[in-house]
């Protein structure tokens, strides 16, 4: 990497952190119904302002020692963990797929992902701006970006998001309806099938098999390790919205190309 390869990549870095700084507010805010622009943000303890020196992503939390400056209260690893990992995504996508409007799409998606991800785990709920409202945008974002499925005509692209969009919903409700059926229970949230209607969308009809793969590929995984820790209780109070959250960053990322492999393997 030359110069300004290394440049580049440290500002998408360092703008992705910053989004996850403001992440880490909607997370906390939004569900609350409070306001992400005012009041500044302070120690919920305290109350002290947090200047904006003690603001900077990452960096502040190591020295602060995960301490508040004013009362000494401890700082949850959670914000400097989610400004990490904006930041390493937004230069995941940099580095595979340059400055493109594909990049800045898959982004935005991410964006979205990890605020719902975490909305999830603390609430057990997704927020509508975040199913419906990619449900609404991605379909407009493929007619502008044909590219987001391979073609080459914005008319493609918008049939192509509305087709992912259908099969990704209808898959994932088809999915909830024949588990209340069979369970007595329901199966499947409605916030994901919105979701997965969203993530159809913005990725295509082909990606709706591997998220749902990949996410119950993920979620056994996580429900045998609690079952061996002894902590099987937990296992209900974990949604199942993170599991195709990380499905589709795996897809984003490259996980298509695995799934094109294993087509190409199996003669389809």
């Amino acid at each position: 990497m030359n110069f300004w390869d290394i440049y580049w990549s440290a500002l998408v870095f360092i703008l992705g952190s910053c989004l996850g700084s403001f992440l880490n507010v909607c997370i906390y805010r939004i569900p609350a119904e409070k306001s992400v622009v005012h009041p500044p943000s302070a120690c919920p303890k305290c109350g002290m302002g947090i200047k904006g020196y003690d603001n900077i992503p990452i960096l502040s939390w190591i020295l602060l020692r995960a301490k508040c400056r004013g009362c000494g209260v401890k700082i949850s690893a959670r914000y400097p963990f989610v400004e990490a990992l904006t930041g390493v995504l937004f230069l995941a996508l940099w580095l595979l797929y340059g400055p493109t409007w594909v990049a800045a799409c898959y982004a935005l998606s991410i964006f979205g992902l990890i605020f719902g991800t975490f909305v999830d785990i603390d609430e057990m709920w997704i927020p509508d701006r975040v199913t419906i409202g990619g449900m609404i945008i991605f379909p407009i974002l493929s007619f502008f970006v044909p590219e987001l499925h391979g073609e080459v005509t914005r008319m493609g692209g918008l049939i192509a998001g509305l087709i992912g969009g259908g099969v990704g919903f209808g898959s994932f409700w088809l999915i909830g309806v024949l588990g209340k059926l069979a369970f007595k229970k329901d199966a499947m949230g409605f916030g994901d099938v919105k979701l997965m209607g969203g993530l159809g969308a913005l990725l295509g009809w082909q990606s709706v098999l591997f998220i749902l793969f990949v996410s119950a590929l993920i979620g056994s995984g996580v429900g045998i390790s609690l079952l061996k820790s002894g902590k099987k209780e937990l296992q209900s109070q974990i949604p199942y919205g993170p599991y195709l959250a990380v499905a589709a960053v795996f897809w984003m990322l490259g996980g298509y190309r695995l799934w094109e492999a294993y087509l190409t393997a199996m003669n389809f």
